[in-house]
């Protein structure tokens, strides 16, 4: 037909088809239903002549390999010339590389190969995790180094800027917490001890249990779900969004950009929510004392300070920055990690956040140990 961008020409034992022009999406519409003219007698060859193609896209590949496999269907032999294009074997390579493969014969064997698979998969991504974990320290000690070296590369305005994110923020959630936790806490404690008559010494279990324990526990689990999960999602998301890979080509170190203020900023923080949790925490013993066991505030106060040797709050207090640069690392680490997709995204979050509560009760346990032989 006329305009059509192919050419029938019959060749007595072979049909030979001449492409022409261009076969791209713009024209895919035109091209479509004159193809159907190509019809072909069984047993016959025909000949598919590509020398005369200017343009291929893939809706032009995928036009040629359903009239190619048309052809096939009716019985004919067909040919190309002077070669099949490379986008139709494109597709046919598509086409097949989205089948699952046949299941195997070997079914006794798939239990014990599963299970080795598994395991040697897990091995594998043990093994990498502990090689990206240990690059990760490295880098980040090397900025701690570089950052003590010059205060410029300290970048203070991000820290102070995630100082207040992972501070001043979370404050209401911690005081809250912190004061719920002591009052349930002389709530339990003043009818298990009102049974000994003990009822006073319901201020000594609140005082070291949230100095020495629950304040800084609390703090840092609280500041694990908000913060870790934050700085996982933020960075793991500049990583899908390459802005990672953009500070590397503009000569930055991401480590420095991106994780150090982090991890500083947790660091002035958790301190700092740590003082608060103690203090509501105290008051929270306070007014349950009152109302419970009608000890009166300077009384609770002079009962405070007999319960407490000099450790008793420093205890605390020691255990938050080692809190805060681990929840801080597990949450950079774990974004930084983020490869490929938002649901890659999404896992690393929640992995951040549970391994970051694990190693800080971890710590605390370990933290616990050491001060019992210090006899602290």
């Amino acid at each position: 037909g006329e305009g059509m961008p192919f050419e029938l020409t019959d060749e007595g034992t072979r049909q030979r088809v001449r492409l022409l022009g261009r076969w791209t999406v713009a024209e895919a519409a035109t091209q479509g239903p004159g193809l159907d003219a190509v019809q072909a007698q069984a047993g016959r060859d025909v000949l598919l002549d590509a020398a005369g193609l200017e343009t291929l896209d893939l809706t032009g590949a995928w036009l040629l390999r359903t009239l190619e496999g048309r052809l096939a269907a009716s019985g004919a032999r067909v040919d190309w010339r002077p070669a099949r294009p490379g986008l139709i074997e494109f597709i046919d390579r598509t086409m097949a590389g989205g089948k699952p493969p046949p299941p195997s014969d070997d079914e006794p064997l798939s239990l014990v190969t599963g299970t080795l698979h598994g395991v040697g998969r897990a091995t594998v991504l043990a093994k990498q995790g502990v090689v990206d974990t240990l690059g990760f320290v490295g880098l980040l000690t090397l900025g701690f180094g570089r950052a003590l070296s010059s205060v410029r590369r300290l970048r203070l305005p991000s820290v102070v800027r995630h100082a207040y994110e992972t501070g001043l923020t979370a404050v209401p959630i911690v005081s809250l917490i912190a004061f719920l936790i002591a009052v349930i806490v002389a709530y339990i404690g003043a009818q298990q001890l009102r049974k000994f008559g003990g009822e006073i010494f319901v201020v000594d279990l609140v005082t070291v249990s949230v100095l020495r324990e629950l304040g800084v526990l609390l703090t840092a689990i609280i500041v694990a779900g908000r913060s870790g999960s934050a700085f996982a999602a933020e960075i793991g998301a500049m990583k899908l969004n390459e802005e990672v890979d953009a500070l590397r080509a503009m000569g930055m170190d991401p480590y420095e950009v991106l994780v150090l203020p982090r991890v500083l900023g947790l660091v002035i923080a958790l301190p700092a929510l740590t003082v608060l949790a103690d203090a509501m925490g105290l008051a929270g013993g306070a007014l349950l004392s009152w109302y419970l066991i009608d000890i009166p505030f300077n009384q609770y106060v002079e009962r405070v300070q007999g319960s407490i040797s000099e450790f008793t709050f420093w205890v605390g207090i020691i255990k938050a920055p080692v809190f805060a640069v681990l929840i801080a690392a597990v949450g950079t680490l774990r974004g930084m990690q983020v490869r490929t997709s938002s649901r890659e995204l999404g896992r690393l979050t929640t992995v951040a956040v549970v391994q970051s509560i694990f190693l800080v009760i971890l710590a605390d346990a370990l933290f616990a140990v050491l001060f019992m032989e210090l006899d602290i």
